[in-house]
């Protein structure tokens, strides 16, 4: 199992944020993801619009699986639609 660091983007708007959040942790859970540490990171501004929107809430997961699930995660993902981008990032040991 390697560790990674997920960084996701939500809407501001609390019902979509906490349905993208219990569906992403519901992915996570499916998947037999460890989840290490959760970095509630707060409201930023957007580097550019994503969705119609200009701010989102960032939420900082270090988790612990294997590179094969990065691929299955990735797709389900895509299908979340209260999630505005996330991003996968491999810790070297």
């Amino acid at each position: 199992m390697r560790q990674y660091e997920l960084t996701v983007i939500f809407p501001l708007e609390d019902d979509q944020h906490k349905s993208g959040r219990e569906q992403l942790l519901n992915d996570l859970n499916e998947n037999g993801v460890t989840i290490e540490k959760t970095d509630e990171i707060g409201d930023r501004d957007l580097a550019y619009e994503i969705k119609k929107r200009k701010r989102g809430k960032y939420v900082l997961f270090t988790i612990k699986t294997d590179p094969e699930k990065i691929v299955v995660l990735d797709r389900s993902f895509k299908l979340n639609a209260n999630l505005l981008k996330y991003l996968f990032v491999n810790i070297e040991e």
